[in-house]
């Protein structure tokens, strides 16, 4: 019975366990680095949706030859008010911004295009004048720019309504456009 009092189950595991780690060292960290560091999952889906987006904004829409150099052009989506299409069609509203396309090609122009509505949206600019020419100096007297920038804004969901400008404006060779509010 004597050597039972001796023996204490503690000290017993105490000193196994000092046998057991006896020229291990201690570690300078308590924290330990997983053997692989965990990669951050891409969300490819929505990058190659955004992709898709970009492509087909920037892809020049098709070309139609509708639009004859005196025709003039009218657009606006529904819900806008028929007073607010009277006040842009007379010029009545404030032109905030212009933007003159002549001379650029079609890419440049729907690039420039492209990048100016959206400068003038952050800015909280509403009605801008865009000038896309009468197409007089185009092959075939066809205005090429008008065209394009008529099919254009059609497609943008931030131009609420566009027409063409009074005569001291630049009349059928520009347009007065509405944009909606940010």
């Amino acid at each position: 019975m004597a050597d039972q009092k001796d023996s204490d189950p503690e000290k017993d595991d105490t000193h196994l366990f000092r046998d057991a780690v006896k020229g291990t060292r201690r570690l300078k960290t308590t924290t330990v680095k997983p053997y692989r560091s965990r990669i951050k999952p891409i969300p490819v889906q929505r990058l190659k949706d955004e992709q898709l987006v970009i492509t087909e904004t920037l892809d020049p829409a098709p070309f139609d030859v509708n639009l004859e150099q005196g025709d003039e052009l009218i657009y606006s989506l529904p819900g806008v008010q028929q007073s607010v299409m009277k006040k842009l069609r007379r010029g009545q509203l404030s032109i905030e911004a212009e933007l003159d396309l002549h001379r650029l090609t079609s890419d440049q122009a729907h690039a420039e295009l492209m990048d100016f509505i959206v400068r003038c949206q952050r800015q909280h600019i509403r009605c801008i004048r865009v000038i896309h020419g009468k197409g007089l100096s185009s092959k075939n007297q066809i205005p090429v720019l008008k065209n394009r920038v008529n099919k254009w804004l059609r497609q943008w969901d931030n131009v609420l309504a566009f027409c063409s400008a009074r005569p001291f404006d630049g009349g059928n060779g520009a347009l007065y456009v509405l944009l909606k509010r940010i």
